[in-house]
């Protein structure tokens, strides 16, 4: 068997990254190089992509960011604040040789941890870490077929929302990158979490929305904006990435119509599917929602490395939630504060 011969690379160093990645079915928006870009620059994370070049071809693909915080100790992710990021292995490639390499490298690196966000194939015999939920929408169909699949309560609120006059716009200006991270901030305090750094979202707006990798949809009541997504695309691949909302307007049910003709817009546009991103199982709400629209759910299985035990272990989510009952009744302000100042040891 020939050599693994790896190569560590920054993607952002290569001009025909995403043309190299995009002839992967396995790859998402977030093997693409403006993601990389986006997230490193804004929490100052190291690049460390694991590769193997054939020609025009990747036949290996982990991508990883070291991040190396006093908080929260220095360890590899792939990827920090992405839903999913599966490592691409050739099926001729062993994949427990890809990963031992990089066992190796993270002990030099005195790295705590890895993280896989994604592998179920690469790791068929390890116990996850956490699991999510993923929901996958087939635009192969026309419009109307696409409908016709969704569930009547989706359906019934779509209508609603065209009723109550809610006027959905699509943008890619940095004005409604604005307008929807002020959404985003209430919705997040809904939630008991600190709002991202408006940092990294102006790096979505200059490494994807500026440059026609994805835009801002907005949904107006009164010429108020009152709900917002965030949709990425590359390849033949949509994303929704970010919602937000006042719950004010919560029965209007403008979030529905905005999902609505951004689906339109992917099917008329020529992409082949539209992916809901990834859902905690504790929301159940959420789950419920993304399955409406008549996607395919699937699991999402993360993987955590002790690299000090040398053993796989579980992630205790229980500590996560335990601070956002205190945060929701945070000032917004003092949310932004914390969001500034913790994000990237968070990631």
């Amino acid at each position: 068997m020939p050599p693994l011969n790896l190569k560590i690379i920054d993607p952002a160093e290569y001009p025909d990254w995403d043309n190299l990645i995009l002839s992967n079915d396995n790859c998402s928006f977030f093997h693409t190089s403006a993601w990389a870009k986006t997230i490193c620059e804004s929490y100052n994370y190291k690049p460390i992509y694991f590769t193997q070049r054939n020609g025009n071809r990747l036949p290996v693909l982990i991508p990883i960011m070291e991040v190396n915080s006093i908080l929260t100790g220095k360890r590899g992710v792939s990827l920090p604040f992405t839903d999913y990021c599966e490592p691409i292995v050739d099926a001729s490639i062993p994949s427990q040789k890809v990963f031992d390499y990089i066992i190796t490298y993270g002990k030099k690196e005195a790295w705590k941890y890895i993280e896989l966000r994604g592998g179920e194939s690469f790791l068929p015999d390890v116990t996850p870490s956490t699991q999510f939920y993923g929901h996958i929408l087939n635009l192969t169909q026309d419009e109307e077929q696409i409908f016709s699949g969704f569930r009547n309560s989706t359906k019934r609120n779509i209508k609603k929302a065209n009723k109550e006059g809610i006027d959905v716009r699509f943008s890619k200006s940095l004005k409604s990158v604005k307008e929807f991270y002020r959404l985003n901030c209430l919705t997040r305090r809904q939630h008991g979490l600190p709002p991202q750094p408006f940092k990294f979202f102006k790096k979505v707006y200059d490494y994807i929305i500026d440059k026609d990798l994805g835009f801002v949809a907005l949904a107006f009541y009164n010429e108020i904006a009152i709900a917002a997504a965030v949709y990425l695309h590359a390849g033949n691949k949509v994303l929704y990435k970010y919602g937000a909302s006042d719950i004010t307007y919560q029965n209007l049910r403008a979030n529905n119509l905005i999902m609505w003709e951004a689906i339109k817009w992917s099917c008329r546009n020529g992409y082949k599917t539209f992916c809901f991103g990834r859902t905690d199982p504790a929301n159940n709400g959420l789950r419920q929602f993304k399955s409406g629209w008549g996607s395919k759910e699937n699991i999402i299985n993360y993987y955590k490395y002790d690299l000090r035990k040398d053993t796989f272990i579980k992630d205790n989510q229980n500590i996560k939630r335990s601070y956002t009952k205190i945060m929701a009744n945070m000032p917004i302000p003092a949310l932004k504060a914390i969001g500034v100042l913790l994000y990237r040891h968070m990631g």
